[in-house]
């Protein structure tokens, strides 16, 4: 088992050497720039170290690029995944087949996804860029209280002051981004029931507090109102799910620049056969909490609160959430494809702090970018036909040419 992860690894390391860091120009494509309704047609797009250089009209190519030919289809900032729990390298890449190119982990049971940041970072791996929140702050930390010696104390839970201040301060001390933590309880479990609110408006504030000494954001679970409500009140940056959320508390949301990140395909995930949830008592339950979410979506649409797609999946072997799929369910729920698009580019990006360099396609910011077949605009069902993806300027996935040359 290992000699096959090392020779995994290497694979991984040899593509990351073969692209290096080489100038590319991207020709013959239409480009959707996560900002304009309006399709750029006929266009290369110059990359170098990274970063996109210049977006020009059809015309001479530099001899020292190397120049791609996308065929007239259609370019898109690589999708973030708000919420996900990717936790190995199998995981990462299948998220990147997808169009992912920025993840923020929605926790990992030993900091995988720290180790995972720092590849990326290194040049070892091929993206997705992974944005950490590293071990859950719950109330029961379960076997994750194996991650970190200093955490063998709270074996008993983490409910007072002093040990929820000690996770969020583990954390910080291994260098998350995020803290993640929760309102509610959790509605992938049977015996669980996800309206039922787990810390109190105070407990939340003391995680909110603690996390705020190291400047780092807080995202919250809930799906249940109250425990949604006492979130919001608590500071966290986006809620996560929000399955029952009242008017009051989208209201709040509104007020306070709270994101939300609705996870809708994960429980459509729930009603069906298969995938990373195949249980009767879970059927059952998502099919009364997917009407619910779906009025959030839309309640939380016309107010005008931004929305950031996430898929919820640690991208095993049987997970069939993708980004793709939670962009074409925003749309069937009423949202215009271009805002729909925007959730997975552009305000996933203010919501994780980095749209000073991602989420659109321009000069200067960093080459994300994904290729579908076909004008997403017209149908968005292409969307989730992703056929080349680059990440961070590096050529992680290349369907084409699709004949044979």
């Amino acid at each position: 088992m290992r000699k096959i992860i090392q020779i995994f690894i290497n694979v991984i390391f040899l593509t990351v050497v073969l692209y290096g860091q080489n100038s590319f120009v991207l020709s013959n494509v239409n480009i959707i720039d996560g900002i304009s309704s309006t399709v750029q047609r006929d266009k290369i797009v110059l990359i170098s170290n990274g970063k996109i250089e210049s977006i020009k009209k059809n015309g001479s190519i530099p001899k020292d690029y190397t120049l791609i030919d996308l065929k007239g289809m259609y370019l898109l900032p690589g999708f973030i995944d708000a919420h996900t729990h990717i936790r190995s390298l199998d995981a990462a890449r299948r998220a990147l087949e997808s169009g992912v190119t920025t993840a923020r982990s929605a926790s990992t049971p030993g900091y995988q996804d720290v180790a995972i940041r720092e590849m990326v970072h290194g040049g070892q791996l091929i993206g997705p860029e992974i944005v950490a929140s590293g071990v859950f702050v719950t109330p029961n930390l379960g076997e994750t209280i194996l991650a970190d010696t200093r955490l063998k104390g709270l074996v008993n839970g983490v409910e007072d002051e002093k040990s929820l201040r000690m996770v969020v301060r583990v954390n910080a001390d291994r260098g998350v981004n995020f803290i993640k933590t929760r309102g509610t309880e959790r509605a992938g479990l049977p015996q669980t029931d996800p309206r039922k609110q787990t810390y109190s408006e105070a407990q939340l504030k003391i995680i909110v507090n603690e996390a705020n000494k190291f400047n780092i954001p807080v995202m919250a679970h809930a799906h249940g109102d109250e425990g949604g409500y006492a979130a919001v009140i608590a500071g966290v940056r986006s809620i996560e799910h929000g399955t029952y959320l009242s008017e009051k508390t989208l209201k709040l949301m509104k007020k306070m620049g709270t994101f939300l990140v609705p996870t809708f395909s994960t429980v459509v995930d729930l009603t069906q056969p298969g995938g990373d949830y195949d249980n009767p008592v879970l059927m059952i339950r998502g099919q009364h909490m997917l009407p619910s979410l779906e009025n959030t979506v839309k309640m939380a649409y016309n107010m005008g609160i931004k929305i950031v797609t996430g898929a919820d999946t640690g991208y095993g072997p049987n997970s069939t959430t993708r980004v793709g799929m939670e962009i074409t369910n925003f749309v069937s729920l009423g949202m215009e494809p271009m805002d729909a698009i925007r959730s997975a580019t552009i305000i996933g990006a203010e919501l994780l702090g980095i749209s000073d360099r991602t989420g659109i396609i321009k000069a200067g910011k960093e080459a994300d970018l994904v290729l579908v077949t076909q004008n997403p605009l017209i149908d968005i069902r292409t969307i989730q036909d992703v056929v080349f993806v680059m990440s961070n300027g590096q050529i992680g996935v290349n369907r084409l040419p699709f004949e044979k040359e």
